[in-house]
């Protein structure tokens, strides 16, 4: 007996219950990409906020550590600044310990010419910078002149384009990789165009809400310890020996978004197995409910000469049809999903959320499709087995 066109057959002609079938699978599916899209993007965005931090201590003055203005600017990116005098760079930088110290200065506009957000301008001084120019520099080779800016990922225009800040049109030249923070609103510019910015907006008769003179005011100092020196134990000497400035090891910024996302993972990833359990006894159970109401369809079936082996090949491709299909559906729509939340996500959780490479998503993909044709596989098998047994003169008898 021939019996190949049986399962596509069956699924057809029983639509009702193959769409009831499918939506459990896509559910497995959408648990385990979606899940794992966002583990995954969790991990990047604090691999990626450690990267872009670069310094090993960062020193800011005492109303920064009052506010929460620290963690808020240099961790998560939000806009804003506070600023304390220059001469507290020299005073840093003799400490023991200190190898290379290097300034910056935040400017925070409340509305720029390329969008609606607010815009983080972060100055640097090039001859001593090592946190920003490297980050740069995956982008773009040169030195940055006058009026000249790199942007983040999410501000628009291209490079070449123009951006329009204090009445000041500046040249973008390069635009930053995504980091999955708010620094990818941000615009990186040289102290000097900083200050060109300031005067400009003075003149015109609009300036910052809140800004100071970068020749003698600056926002942070980004420290690199000496090779044999403790970063720890570094900033607690420059706690104590410089008045009116906190400085903090970026490990202790990074460590409590660390553990945001080390608990809001294992959340996740509880959440996952516990949908994923309750998915796959759903499965089994409407895949045995299912084998109970076809016992008739299979016994005359065997009495037509069918072997058991013949229609457990047919259970068992319906499923692997039916978990194709669902898998496909729930993966697709757990991509569509993530990809147009990510950033709401991001937002909701307090944490960066940076979304893996295409070729990460694609392996997910395939594990995700292999793990549920297992699953919706291994749920009907256990129905087809129960079918294989059936007496079908008894039920036919019985009916």
């Amino acid at each position: 007996m021939n019996l190949n066109k049986l399962p596509l057959n069956n699924l057809v002609r029983n639509s009702g219950r193959t769409a009831g079938l499918v939506v459990l699978v896509a559910l497995l599916a959408f648990v385990v990409y979606g899940g794992s899209l966002v583990m995954s993007s969790l991990q990047n965005g604090i691999a990626s906020l450690e990267a872009r931090l670069g310094a090993d201590v960062i020193v800011a003055p005492m109303t920064a550590r009052s506010h929460n203005d620290l963690s808020e600017i240099l961790v998560e990116g939000v806009p804003g600044q506070f600023y304390m005098d220059a001469s507290l760079l020299d005073e840093v930088a003799e400490r023991e310990g200190v190898e290379v110290a290097s300034p910056q200065y935040f400017l925070a506009t409340v509305k720029a010419g390329c969008c609606s957000m607010p815009v983080q301008i972060i100055g640097f001084d090039p001859e001593t910078d090592f946190t920003v120019q490297p980050w740069i520099a995956r982008s773009y080779g040169g030195e940055l002149g006058l009026d000249q800016v790199v942007v983040g990922c999410n501000i628009e225009g291209a490079v070449g384009a123009t951006i329009q800040l204090y009445g000041v049109k500046c040249d973008i030249v390069s635009k930053l990789d995504e980091t999955g923070t708010k620094l990818d609103n941000a615009v990186f510019a040289t102290s000097d165009t900083v200050q060109h910015l300031i005067n400009a907006a003075i003149e015109k008769g609009f300036p910052p809400d809140s800004h100071e003179d970068p020749a003698t005011m600056i926002s942070t100092v980004q420290v690199k310890v000496a090779d044999g020196y403790d970063a720890e134990a570094v900033a607690g000497d420059i706690n104590i020996h410089v008045r009116g400035v906190y400085a903090e090891p970026t490990r202790a910024m990074t460590s409590s978004v660390a553990e945001s996302v080390s608990g809001i993972s294992g959340v996740v990833g509880v959440l996952m197995g516990v949908i994923w359990v309750l998915a796959a006894a759903v499965l089994v159970i409407a895949f045995t409910v299912v084998g109970k109401q076809r016992a008739k369809e299979f016994a005359v079936l065997r009495v037509l000469g069918a072997s058991r082996s013949a229609l457990s090949g047919v259970v068992v491709k319906e499923a692997a049809f039916i978990s194709v299909l669902g898998a496909i559906i729930g993966v697709v729509v757990a991509l569509l999903v993530v990809l147009a939340f990510n950033g709401a996500l991001e937002d909701a959780l307090g944490v960066p959320f940076l979304m893996p490479e295409i070729g990460s998503m694609a392996l997910f993909a395939v594990l995700a499709l292999v793990i549920t044709l297992v699953a919706g596989c291994a749920a009907s098998a256990l129905s087809a087995h129960r079918l294989s047994k059936v007496d079908a003169g008894q039920v036919l008898r019985e009916e």
